[in-house]
């Protein structure tokens, strides 16, 4: 299941990077935004693969965008652990529709089609 999130960046956190088991190299970084919720406002996510973090370094901190994100969560010695991994970052007021002119209803037209 995604999930989609607005607010603004209060914390880019630095990079880590490693070694999986598989000997690949990895990237990741996480941020915060705060959605300016009234309880828990603040989200921790983090973008994971070197295309994401490249999507992260577009924005600074006090950028208002929106996120989408995935939640999961692992078992491991009877604990559970919670990732939340953002998978697309963008500026708040991209993908907004532009506002339509309202149509013109004041001439008289017979062949409009309607019936009254």
């Amino acid at each position: 299941m995604s999930y989609e999130a607005k607010g603004i960046i209060s914390k880019i956190l630095s990079k880590e990077s490693g070694k999986s088991k598989a000997g690949k190299d990895w990237v990741k970084q996480s941020f915060v935004i705060d959605t300016k919720d009234q309880y828990n406002p603040l989200l921790c996510l983090s973008m994971f693969g070197d295309d994401k973090v490249d999507q992260l370094a577009k924005f600074k901190q006090g950028q208002e965008v929106k996120v989408s994100f995935n939640v999961s969560s692992r078992e491991y010695n009877g604990r559970y652990y919670h990732s939340v991994d953002a998978w697309k970052i963008e500026g708040a007021s991209e993908n907004k529709q532009p506002v339509s002119e309202p149509a013109d209803l004041s001439q008289d037209n017979d062949n409009d089609g309607l019936p009254f």
